[in-house]
């Protein structure tokens, strides 16, 4: 970025996260956090989508600067070799079943996934289309390149009307693009419409009018409707009429006053559907045969036409006209009565062409019950809509059995005899296209299996709220991960849907809106709503049981909560987020309200974990060893291994913080692996210096840690080459007495491993693994040693585990001894080896040494 792309910002997925990296600082965002363009990158500056194969790796975004081509491929190798590509197969599903042309281009402007609709438009098959670029599919439309170029950088774009060929067939298109990136795939939605029967048509009436041949549309009474500009010729020296379309034929100045019963006699012939000719008597006092007879495109017009020997015009011209492609058009004179009604419109209305032609239309609508109205529900009138205009708009039509349709209506100008032109309104039933569109939008911002908003779907409701108070609650599932496996997936679906149920109601009752944010992750707006009651609301709604099937299933969840004001309801969500990490991370059923000082926690724990990355090989890792002791008679048995790692600017920080950070990532294997090899040799250094080759060191390695892909693979032979350490495990990793845990710990037994169980005694204690597993010895949590000897409560406990695991042939070892008192009491209490600084602190293994000597 430094060198390629100083001044840009790029937005990257990081393993499970999405990192924002600007100015040489690199900032992680709220787990969760999808990668997402910000509104502001879309409406200024440059945006590129850095893609492989379709799959989405980042956004770079300039506010000023244009983004060279060597930064997208150098970050596009980066990104890539840090994440595979996977294709998003909903989405290809999805656009293979659009009712509407449409295809999806990735932002190289190949194409990714069409339907078939697009396929039989231009009749193509799927496999010569799918994977080719734009340019093989279509190469005689070079501009189209240019035009979805920009959707490709973000912007939704109106296409330009093109003429696409492919072998011998000619399409005029019409259509739109946008920026598509659901399922983590970016690319260009371009939706086309076949609009070739406008071409038609137009080309058509533009033959009429550019025609010498003398040609006349009559309607009803024997106005003009159109003349031709041979037809405008025959006016006496040339003049311009000073009759507008509309005007009955024989009031032209271009016929001698006693053509009128002629022409009105050939009126009612054509009328009545007959073909007739006659010679009719004109202005300057010559004669022409002219030919009436009934339209085949509306009944109630007439098509009045002179000789072709008059222009030397085909008369072919005429019937290339009237024999109208069946596109749905109406044409308007002058005066807004209907001249040309196709069967098409007539249909899309819902009406009769006869109950129209001739008529004035916005009246004769209103009075059938048909309403216009904006897309919005404004209510229109047709005049509103009918002047020329070069793009087309769309409308709601309401009809008068109640369908409402939305209609795409493009109005032009068709100029003809006269000084006031006629309209011509083209209209398209776009509802099909507008559903389909209005699904996918509803698609990317909703989760198919509870209905709720995702988080896209939040986030863009959030950023509508009007300013005030309120919550943003974000919780998840304890433990989801297990009761999907206990219960299978169908069953943790339900599980999923009656939690969605629930909170859907509870932000219906505070005008609010819930969402879920990923797998069991969801989150609520409660507007009006301080942030501890929000919280409080929410674990009541979901307190009582789950139902998956005939089992009740009682489920715990983490809770967080941050309130919004003005301005700030997305970062309330982020605020949340982070709020519902520290929840989950402090065990089962915690709700935790956000403050400013838990986002410096997600900032210090991700630079811990950048930092811990490096840690071992720049000697910051070190072990200390705490000594235990028999109480029976004092000797030193051996001694616990104590990862400590000194941060060159932070300082000591405590395995309690760093560790848990190195278990949410693959550093906790490599971590263990090292604390292994260290004790092993801190083993060997203590019997070198003391000939004790009894001397036994234990490790703490947590089950979760062993059960990763290559761990115990790793670990048990290295163990196996040097006599195995003991092993430490936590009293709460053994609640799970699954096959593959009996496996593992049978397989450090095997190797001479003794397993001791830590930190027994608290609340996640299993009595049941005492007998399940193989094991040496337990010890004591440190909280009851702490006790002693002044609670009566403690005493006890600790009287009953030693005769429960004494019972089991099992060792008893007390940690966090601090005192002689302490000492004495748990010696009478039958406890057979303690540890704490009663006895000695954590030592190194030199230090070791020198004690064990000493004693």
């Amino acid at each position: 970025m430094r060198v390629h792309a100083p001044e840009a910002t790029l937005l990257a997925s990081a393993g499970e996260s999405v990192v924002r990296v600007e100015a040489g600082a690199v900032q992680a965002l709220p787990p969760g956090a999808e990668l997402l363009p910000p509104d502001h990158w879309l409406d200024q500056g440059e945006l590129v989508w850095l893609t492989q194969e379709g799959a989405l790796l980042g956004l770079l975004w300039s506010a000023e600067q244009v983004v060279s081509a060597a930064a997208v491929q150098v970050l596009t190798v980066v990104l890539a070799a840090a994440r595979g590509g996977q294709a998003s197969r909903e989405a290809d599903l999805l656009i293979t079943q659009l009712p509407a042309a449409t295809a999806w281009l990735s932002s190289d402007l190949s194409f990714r996934q069409v339907s078939r609709s697009f396929l039989e438009l231009f009749g193509l098959s799927g496999a010569a289309v799918v994977g080719a670029s734009l340019e093989s599919v279509f190469p005689s439309a070079p501009d189209l390149r240019s035009q979805l170029s920009g959707a490709a950088s973000g912007h939704a774009v109106q296409l330009r009307d093109e003429l696409l060929l492919r072998g011998e067939s000619r399409r005029w298109v019409r259509g739109e693009a946008k920026p598509y990136f659901g399922g983590a795939v970016a690319g260009v939605l371009w939706t086309v419409q076949d609009v070739t029967p406008e071409y038609v048509r137009a080309g058509e009436v533009s033959a009429l009018l550019d025609t010498e041949l003398p040609l006349a549309l009559l309607g009803p009474g024997g106005v003009v409707v159109q003349a031709s500009r041979g037809f405008m010729a025959l006016r006496p020296g040339g003049a311009p009429a000073e009759e507008d379309p509309g005007a009955p034929l024989w009031t032209w100045p271009s016929f001698a006053p006693q053509a009128e019963s002629a022409l009105r006699g050939m009126l009612r012939s054509a009328q009545a559907g007959e073909t007739v000719q006659a010679d009719v008597p004109l202005a300057g006092g010559q004669r022409l045969n002219f030919t009436a007879r009934p339209s085949p495109f509306t009944p109630d017009l007439v098509v009045l036409q002179g000789p072709p020997e008059a222009s030397g015009t085909p008369s072919a011209v005429v019937s290339q006209v009237l024999s109208l492609s069946g596109a749905a058009t109406i044409l308007l004179d002058a005066g807004g009565r209907a001249q040309l009604i196709s069967e098409q419109a007539a249909s899309l209305l819902d009406l009769n062409a006869a109950q129209l032609t001739g008529t004035r239309l916005s009246k004769v609508l209103q009075q059938l019950g048909v309403r216009l109205a904006t897309t919005t529900g404004q209510p229109l009138l047709l005049d509103d809509v009918s002047a020329p205009q070069p793009d087309p708009r769309e409308i709601l039509v309401t009809l008068p059995g109640g369908v409402t349709r939305q209609i795409e209506l493009r109005v032009t100008a068709v100029e003809g005899a006269g000084k006031k032109p006629s309209v011509l309104l083209a209209l398209r039933d776009v509802s099909a296209l507008r559903h389909a569109q209005a699904k996918l939008r509803h698609a990317s911002q909703h989760d198919p299996l509870t209905g709720l908003a995702n988080r896209a779907g939040l986030r863009a409701l959030l950023a509508e709220v009007p300013a005030g108070p309120g919550t943003v609650v974000a919780l998840d599932v304890d433990a989801f991960g297990a009761l999907n496996a206990a219960l299978g997936r169908t069953a943790g679906d339900l599980l999923l849907i009656q939690v969605a149920a629930r909170l859907n109601d509870l932000a219906g009752l505070h005008g609010g809106r819930a969402a879920r944010l990923a797998d069991d992750t969801f989150a609520l707006f409660l507007p009006g709503v301080g942030a501890e009651i929000g919280a409080q609301k929410v674990q009541a709604a979901l307190r009582e049981p789950l139902r998956a099937g005939q089992r009740v299933v009682p489920v715990t969840f983490a809770v967080g909560a941050s309130v919004y004001g003005e301005g700030a309801t997305e970062q309330a969500l982020a605020d949340a987020d982070v709020a519902l990490q520290h929840a989950r991370r402090r065990g089962r059923a915690q709700m935790l309200l956000f403050a400013p000082e838990l986002r410096d926690d997600e900032a210090l724990d991700f630079r811990i974990e950048e930092d811990l990355r490096g840690a071992a090989a720049a000697g910051q890792f070190a072990l200390l060893y705490q000594p235990v002791v028999s109480l029976k008679n004092g000797r030193a048995l051996g001694a616990e291994a104590l990862l400590r790692w000194t941060h060159p600017e932070l300082g000591n920080i405590s395995p309690a913080r760093f560790l848990p950070i190195a278990s949410r990532s693959d550093l906790i294997t490599g971590i263990g692996e090292w604390v292994v090899r260290e004790a092993l040799s801190g083993r060997s250094t203590v019997r070198e210096a003391t000939g004790r080759s009894d001397w036994r060191t234990s490790v703490n390695l947590s089950l979760e840690e062993l059960r990763r892909p290559g761990a115990a693979q790793r670990l048990l032979p290295l163990m196996a080459r040097h006599h195995a350490l003991d092993i430490e495990v936590s009293a709460g990793s053994l609640t799970n007495h699954s096959e593959e845990t009996l496996g593992l710990l049978g397989g450090l037994r095997s190797r001479g491993a003794q397993l001791v169980v830590d930190d027994f005694g608290d609340s996640a204690s299993s009595l049941t693994a005492l007998t399940q597993f193989p094991l040496s010895g337990l010890k004591l949590h440190p909280t009851l040693t702490a006790q002693l000897p002044g609670d009566e409560r403690s005493l006890r406990l600790v009287q009953g585990t030693v005769d429960l695991a004494h019972s089991l042939g099992l060792q008893v070892t007390a940690v966090g001894v601090e005192t002689y008192t302490q000492l004495d009491m748990l010696r009478d209490l039958g406890c057979d080896a303690a540890q704490g600084y009663a006895i000695a602190p954590a030592l190194s293994a030199l230090d070791l040494a020198e004690w064990v000597r000493s004693r």
